[in-house]
């Protein structure tokens, strides 16, 4: 069957197919034209939108890890690093350092050894043992379920007393070996019920009566001691040989004994690591500066007169003036040599940084590790760098804990949590993060977290990217945009073919009429012919 739009010209003889063609396309085409310009225009801005976001996200990611890493802070050192090893912590300014350290002892865990089974499964004796840890006492039971080495392991591993049992095979058989954790004070025993079964003697140790000469139940491998060092001069004792309380600002790692060997612990200071961060810091601020710079040309910018691109622009503008540290020297970019040029772009003077570092390295340094600081000294600032948000904390009814009662107080406006003698902030106050130690009581104090150069560009990036900041709201107004592109598509898809199908009816109907003029046109000839041959 001849579709209606196929017929269409046969009646008429006009090609009204091809007109309802034309005129369809007539209309439809500007206003398509005009959409895809609206999306085009809508895809450039959001590439060009999320180049930026990247841009800052990259910009603060890449400079918090190089701050983390640590690489810019003063570096403790040590004359040997394979007796001693030395870190700067995060976070703390060590400076000049200048001390000696023997290493004596080393810290160990005990360590027990049982004799040879003839098998992991095989039946060791049912009855109760009783582990006695720094922890408490711990009562394990074998019984006919778990009678074997293996089951003896993992029911000493299941009472989490702080010592872990694992199983040794050889040639000879299975062994048990039982570990605690380091330090003199986590030395451990086992004590067999009297009513076991004999097989169970085997696995008792007692410490204080073991005889190396006559050993009746677990062999000692090696015995829990603490690490025995002299700083200075001053010997002093710990549970590990990684501890970070005895020297201010530095971890401690001990390698090995080297009793009469003094190992000088130093500092250096990274002042070449800084000047290069300084002028990596320029550079990848010229960068992003770069991409905003080209999005908002003029005439070929495709996101000039954005308001969150204006907001970036003004805050990122301001970073050089942004005070960084409150420790009392330079405190800003511009007072290193950081400074503006006429086009926006960041340049450093090179002199400038120089004479600075060489002047006040702890100062300069302090703008890339910043510090807190604590407006009394009755306040003892635990928290490491990083872990509450820059910025200045009031504490109040501060109390110091001691051996009977907790300490307490408000940090934030909000009570802390006690950990004995220390306060933990509420994770609903603002300064959550912050711990501190109140040295005494103190009605009202205050704590500052200082900003850094990476804490400035970070609060910049969090305020631009967080919900209802600027650049969100731009992504959210050009999501909304393609999304209306969208919705404005089919509608005009739909009005448009309402338009095509009126046509097709209207020139349907025409053409009908025009075929029926003709035929009656045909008609009045055939009968006018007929007419005038009739009176010829």
């Amino acid at each position: 069957m001849t579709s209606i739009a196929a017929s269409l010209g046969i009646g008429s003889g006009i090609d009204t197919s091809s007109l309802i063609d034309q005129l369809a396309a007539a209309s439809k085409t500007p206003k398509d034209n005009a959409l895809k310009a609206r999306e085009e225009t809508n895809t450039a801005k959001i590439s060009a939108l999320g180049g930026i976001v990247g841009g800052i996200d990259g910009f603060a990611t890449a400079l918090g890890s190089l701050i983390s890493g640590g690489t810019l802070f003063t570096q403790a050192t040590s004359s040997d690093s394979s007796i001693v090893a030395t870190t700067a912590i995060a976070g703390a300014r060590i400076g000049s350092l200048s001390a000696s350290l023997e290493v004596k002892q080393l810290a160990a865990a005990q360590s027990l050894v049982s004799a040879n089974v003839s098998g992991t499964n095989s039946p060791i004796g049912q009855g109760k043992i009783t582990l006695t840890t720094a922890n408490g006492s711990f009562d394990i039971t074998i019984n006919s379920a778990n009678d074997s080495l293996l089951g003896l392991a993992r029911a000493i591993n299941a009472a989490q007393s702080g010592v872990t049992a694992s199983i040794l095979e050889d040639t000879n058989g299975s062994r048990i070996v039982l570990k605690g954790a380091t330090g003199e004070a986590q030395s451990f025993k086992l004590v067999v019920d009297p009513a076991a079964d004999v097989g169970l003697q085997k696995f008792a140790f007692d410490p204080a009566t073991y005889d190396p000469a006559n050993v009746t139940g677990m062999t000692l491998a090696q015995k829990a001691q603490d690490a025995i060092v002299k700083l200075d001069g001053v010997e002093v004792r710990r549970v590990s040989n990684t501890f970070s309380d005895l020297i201010p600002g530095v971890k401690v790692e001990l390698k090995k004994e080297a009793v009469g060997t003094t190992v000088a612990i130093g500092s250096a200071r990274q002042t070449d690591a800084i000047s290069q961060a300084v002028s990596d810091f320029v550079a990848a601020y010229n960068e992003l500066k770069s991409m905003l710079d080209e999005a908002t040309a003029p005439t070929t910018g495709v996101l000039r007169g954005d308001v969150g691109i204006r907001e970036m622009q003004r805050q990122l503008s301001r970073l050089t003036s942004t005070v960084l540290s409150s420790a009392g020297g330079p405190s800003t970019l511009a007072e290193i040599g950081v400074r503006t040029e006429r086009n926006g772009t960041l340049s450093v003077d090179s002199e400038r940084l120089a004479k600075v570092l060489a002047e006040d390295p702890d100062g300069v340094e302090a703008m890339f590790n910043p510090g807190q600081t604590a407006s009394s000294p009755l306040i003892k600032i635990v928290s490491g760098y990083g872990r509450a948000k820059p910025g200045t904390y009031t504490v109040t009814d501060l109390v110091a804990g001691d051996l009977t009662n907790p300490a307490s107080g408000k940090i934030g406006g909000v009570a802390a949590i006690a950990a004995g003698g220390q306060l933990i902030s509420s994770i609903s106050a603002s300064s959550k993060g912050l711990i501190i130690e109140p040295l005494g009581n103190l009605a009202s104090g205050t704590v500052t977290v200082d900003l850094g150069v990476g804490g400035a560009l970070q609060a910049i990036r969090d305020a631009l990217r967080a919900a209802g900041g600027p650049l969100a709201s731009s992504q959210n107004r050009l999501t909304t945009e393609t999304k209306t592109i969208t919705t404005d598509r089919e509608k005009m898809e739909t009005r448009e073919a309402s338009y095509r199908d009126r046509l097709v009816k209207q020139f349907t109907t025409m053409d009908s009429r025009v075929s029926a003029y003709k035929a009656t046109q045909s008609y009045l000839d055939q009968q006018i012919k007929m007419w005038t041959n009739d009176d010829g």
